[in-house]
């Protein structure tokens, strides 16, 4: 969504700019899409958390379900 708002403005900003001949037109139109896209993007909205991602739970180190022996195989030479 990001970065989809940021090119759609900096198109519009681009040709907006060229017919205006105005290139202070251009940055603006680019800044109110980055806001735009901020505004949508960053805060923790609730339509986001519509289908959360279950997270493996944390394994403290040396508690891997290998066994003794395969641990042991592992030799750098």
């Amino acid at each position: 969504i990001l970065q989809g708002i940021i090119l759609v403005s900096a198109v519009i900003g681009f040709i907006y700019g060229y017919i205006a001949e105005q290139f202070g037109w251009t940055v603006y139109i680019v800044m109110a899409g980055f806001a735009l896209s901020c505004l949508l993007t960053l805060p923790s909205w609730p339509m986001y958390h519509h289908n959360p991602l279950k997270w493996l739970p944390v394994q403290e180190p040396g508690t891997e379900d290998k066994k003794p022996a395969e641990r042991e195989l592992k030799c750098h030479t």
